[in-house]
């Protein structure tokens, strides 16, 4: 089972920038897709980018396109989300969740799929 913990959240003005930070203390997660996930007041969680380690190609949900990008250390095992631009509406806790390798990145993100429980999450605001 993969454990994680979320970290780098925090207070930003609209048009900031944050970079989220995702360690796992065990296994490694290049044995795994990973995604990054978002729960905002009152919505449900939704999927916000996920990242094959096969192909090594990414699946953005549309509203982050061109301002988030996920990205990862192996030597740290940790996966990163580095989030531009933001606005009010990218108010949220931030999860990171691993899944199979052999499950499509666009069906992690968007069918919200990960192999064990999430995590305590990291909150983001950006003020109106």
């Amino acid at each position: 089972q993969v454990q994680v913990v979320e970290s780098g959240g925090g207070l930003v003005q609209p048009g900031g920038s944050l970079r989220l930070s995702c360690t796992a203390s065990r296994p490694t997660l290049d044995n795994y897709n990973i995604g990054w996930f978002r729960q905002a007041p009152g919505r449900e969680t939704e999927g916000v980018a996920c990242f094959s380690n096969v192909d090594f190609t990414a699946y953005y949900e549309e509203s982050v396109k061109g301002r988030f990008t996920i990205s990862s250390d192996k030597a740290k095992n940790s996966v990163y989300l580095h989030m531009e631009s933001l606005k009010p509406e990218d108010t949220a806790v931030y999860y990171c969740g691993a899944a199979p390798l052999d499950l499509p990145v666009q069906a992690m993100c968007i069918g919200r799929i990960i192999s064990g429980s999430w995590g305590q999450g990291t909150q983001v605001t950006v003020p109106m």
